[in-house]
């Protein structure tokens, strides 16, 4: 039934059913995460370098209604400059396809869509979840319910530095989710390498990954993966200043009252200002450095 609102790309088509190595990529990051034409500059390298690493890239939207696997420049344009926009999770689906509307998908609901294709390899800058304060706000992130639950591998630079990062690996691991750390035995924190948390495992190159993968899945295991790839160290930020301007940012959204779904950009866009754009550049590098690393991982998965 699903099919009936999916658009998949013919590239994205044909490589699927062909059995070649596929990258789905959110389209967040495009409409909420940074200005135009940053936005679409930065879709356009991270397009072409999944496909210098052997992958086919499919970044995921919603267009018109439509579930849209693997976009067209013009597409990606108008996710970068469009006023009507929305910032599509799991609960806003039904809704923005059923209205016909726009929308940018997170992670949880790229990896909904990228399921639906049929795409096993998802690469973004960092996963949400737990946020500070949540023993008395309830507010986690989708993000990790749809880890729980759906069979995607989720590339990332660890857990989004603004979150409870002990609390969201707690829900991690009671939700049966392996939290694996690429060449490293520390869970990187988005803008830095080092977060002082142990990942699960440690896996030391791409095969190593893809095998745990094909054995996951093999057993009937249900739910995702989470490879933590840290941000290049030449591009890391310094983790006392990023730590000082998360903590500012924190007080001023306590201040304006901001939380839900409206907190994460906040928080990062203070964040940006705070460091004087700093933090940006940063994202944008670990996004790069995720695509190589996720392709890798997809043509690995793919030979075996």
């Amino acid at each position: 039934m699903y099919k009936q609102y999916l658009d998949i790309h013919p590239e994205v088509q044909k490589a699927l059913d062909e059995n070649k190595p596929v990258i789905a990529l959110e389209s967040t990051i495009i409409s909420h995460g940074m200005p135009y034409p940053q936005n679409v500059e930065t879709a356009r390298k991270v397009e072409e370098i999944v496909r210098e690493n052997g992958a086919v890239p499919a970044t995921i939207a919603i267009l018109n209604g439509r579930l849209k696997v693997g976009l067209t420049d013009e597409d990606l344009e108008y996710l970068g400059q469009g006023d009507d926009i929305l910032k599509a999770s799991r609960r806003d689906l039904p809704f923005i396809v059923a209205k016909k509307l726009n929308g940018a998908t997170t992670v949880a609901s790229t990896m909904i869509v990228a399921a639906l294709a049929g795409i096993k390899v998802f690469v973004t800058g960092g996963i949400g979840g737990v946020h500070r304060g949540a023993e008395t706000t309830f507010d986690v992130s989708a993000d990790l319910q749809e880890l729980a639950n759906t069979n995607v591998a989720v590339i990332c630079a660890g857990a989004k530095s603004i979150l409870d990062i002990g609390l969201t690996l707690e829900y991690l691991e009671t939700h049966g989710v392996p939290v694996v750390g690429f060449k490293t035995e520390e869970l990187p924190a988005f803008y830095t390498r080092k977060s002082g948390f142990s990942v699960d495992y440690k896996a030391d190159s791409e095969l190593d990954v893809a095998k745990a993968l094909k054995a996951k899945w093999d057993l009937g295991l249900k739910g995702g993966m989470v490879i933590a790839n840290p941000i290049p160290e030449e591009h890391q930020m310094d983790y006392d200043a990023i730590t000082k301007a998360i903590e500012d940012a924190l007080v001023e959204a306590d201040e304006k009252g901001i939380s839900g779904k409206e907190s994460t950009p906040f928080l990062l866009g203070k964040v940006k200002e705070i460091t004087k754009g700093k933090s940006l550049e940063s994202n944008i590098e670990l996004v790069f450095n995720n695509a190589r690393v996720g392709s890798k991982i997809a043509v690995e998965l793919y030979n075996l």
